[in-house]
């Protein structure tokens, strides 16, 4: 039998995946995965290559791969020469990003050690909390949209 003519409901569909329902339905706005056809009684219905997509979509996600990198490795041939090229430029500026975070969870590591090491909970008072305060009060005002663009999505 035909794996692509075998018809999951949703939930099943998320339980061959390993993608919750709700992100399938997301996956569907964003235009990762075609929506679901709608069997009679109005449920969605997902074929066998729908659910490999959806792994393919939660592997890319695993690797921490933003929505428009999953697109564009999801718009490649693997048969095509030109689309290899394109895959490959993808994953590199995925690793660039990649680097880039690592950087910046190392400096984190060291500032957490810091932090950590101002208190050994001999005093009469926690060095930590203390600290985290002073920064909170020195911390400008920054738009949440600024702070929200640095996420990578």
């Amino acid at each position: 039998m035909d794996q692509n003519a075998v018809q999951f409901r949703i939930g099943e569909a998320a339980l061959q995946s390993g993608v919750s329902a709700a992100n399938i339905r997301y996956y569907e706005k964003e235009g990762l995965l075609p929506p679901g056809v709608r069997g009679d009684n109005s449920y969605r219905l997902y074929s066998g290559a729908d659910v490999h997509q959806l792994r393919f979509i939660r592997l890319c996600r695993a690797m921490d791969m933003s929505l428009h990198e999953v697109r564009t490795l999801l718009a490649l041939d693997w048969s095509r020469k030109e689309d290899c090229d394109a895959a490959r430029d993808t994953l590199d500026d995925h690793l660039q990003h990649v680097r880039a975070r690592l950087a910046e969870l190392q400096t984190l590591e060291a500032d957490l050690l810091a932090l950590r090491n101002r208190c050994d909970g001999t005093d009469a008072h926690c060095h930590i909390i203390e600290a985290l305060h002073a920064r909170a009060d020195a911390q400008p005002a920054v738009p949440f949209a600024t702070a929200a663009a640095k996420r990578h999505v």
